[in-house]
């Protein structure tokens, strides 16, 4: 095998609301590496069939020849990692995956089973964990504790009963995704060697790609920085919030005055006086919405351990964030010292399906190979992994994918995107030279 790689095709699966990426490195005498980045989905495409996720995990077997090198899981959350589930009998696609051998798994450093429930970082070592312990601020606990009671108040908010209809789906649908899927956790615990990675630790990853640098930019540990422990709910500087031109609303152009809830105020033959109807109504809205916030919260936070890789290829270089949000971003982008290795970024998986907050636009602006000319020789190259309709809303501008978002990876970058995948196509590959 040569020192280098020669070129690296990206096979993104189209697996509906989820990711799924090989990266397949060729060197010399048709040798090749394979990496896969994800493998999870949390509602399959329209018109595919329920064979879906172990007619990709099929693929990939032939496709890597039955070895795989390497596996990132980038985060938890089940759109990411349900494909690496085993069955009984070894029937599941975790179980393909496994019979591959891959070499190492790549998980943020939250997923370490020997973490202390108060740990700030890896734990290195007895001592040292005692040590940073000793030395971490109060905030210590709570991120890694909300992590671990995540799954019970999933589960608990998905019998919840009684909620309008648009707050029950975005309840199912957030609970269905922070659910502990116990075989896949496992399954990725015990495939292989583990490395837990955090902002500037070694992946381990160089081991199984010669020629190939690969630089980890998050998650950050609570000891570089708490800001993962919160989340913001907006900042028009950084998130994809407003089209430009947009209207804000049919009230300034007309000047009308609405009634918010025609639906409920003017339905007839209901066995409750208007007043009441409008009361209960509004009792059961806002405990929705209280829910709702508790487990958008918890949602914020998984994606906030988000494994964020650089693939370094003499002058070439891949981003792929997984699902980081603006918290995680927040140090990465604070360090000089990582500036030149996202301005020259090449290829960009766009973080979270193309939500609004995990595309800093202080990242987008460093990107240097942006260009409006479709027929520019080193345009950036972006991927994107989604689908409509299962995440956010347009009227509140948190749609997934974010329109004012897409509207700049097309106009410049090339954006491939597994929307425009067939149902019988359920793949595409985009091929880079080194």
């Amino acid at each position: 095998m040569a020192n280098s790689p020669k070129s690296v095709t990206i096979r993104s699966y189209n697996v509906g609301f989820g990711d799924c990426f090989l990266l397949s490195f060729q060197y010399a005498a048709n040798a090749e590496r394979h990496v896969l980045i994800d493998f999870g989905s949390t509602g399959l495409p329209p018109g595919a069939p329920a064979t879906r996720m172990m007619d990709i995990a099929q693929d990939i077997k032939t496709r890597t020849k039955g070895k795989l090198h390497a596996v990132v899981a980038t985060h938890r959350h089940k759109d990411h990692i349900s494909g690496f589930e085993t069955k009984k009998g070894g029937t599941g696609t975790g179980d393909v995956i496994r019979s591959l051998k891959p070499g190492l798994v790549v998980q943020p450093w939250t997923e370490d089973p020997d973490l202390d429930p108060k740990a700030t970082g890896p734990n290195s070592s007895k001592k040292a964990t005692k040590r940073k312990l000793a030395t971490m601020g109060p905030d210590a606990s709570k991120h890694i504790a909300a992590l671990s009671h995540m799954h019970g108040i999933a589960q608990q908010m998905l019998g919840v009963r009684n909620l309008p209809k648009a707050i029950k789906n975005e309840l199912s649908f957030l609970g269905e995704t922070n659910l502990k899927n116990l075989s896949a956790i496992n399954n990725l615990m015990t495939m292989a060697k583990n490395s837990y990675v955090f902002c500037g630790k070694k992946s381990g990853l160089e081991k199984f790609l010669p020629g190939v640098k690969v630089h980890v930019l998050g998650p950050p540990t609570v000891a570089q920085t708490d800001t993962i422990t919160k989340q913001r709910s907006s900042d028009p500087d950084e998130f994809w919030q407003f089209q430009a031109k947009a209207v804000s609303s049919d009230e300034h152009v007309t000047g009308a005055k609405q009634i918010l809830f025609p639906r409920h105020v003017h339905s007839q033959g209901t066995r409750f006086p208007i007043n009441a109807r409008w009361l209960i109504y509004h009792s059961r809205l806002t405990r929705g919405e209280q829910l709702l916030q508790i487990v958008r919260m918890l949602d914020e936070q998984m994606n906030n351990t988000s494994v964020i890789l650089v693939f370094a290829v003499g002058k070439k270089r891949l981003l792929f964030p997984g699902d980081a949000q603006i918290e995680n971003w927040q140090f990465a982008l604070g360090q000089k010292k990582f500036e030149p290795l996202l301005k020259s970024v090449n290829l960009y998986k766009v973080g979270h399906h193309g939500s609004r907050n995990a595309t800093p636009k202080s990242l987008w602006k460093l990107f240097q190979h942006k260009d409006k000319k479709k027929t520019a020789p080193e345009r950036l190259k972006t991927l994107m992994s989604t689908m409509d309709g299962k995440h956010g809303h347009a009227d509140s501008k948190t749609e997934v994918p974010r329109k004012s978002l897409v509207s700049a990876l097309t106009d410049e970058s090339d954006l491939f995107t597994t929307q425009v995948l067939k149902s019988a196509s359920f793949f595409h590959d985009t091929v880079l030279t080194f």
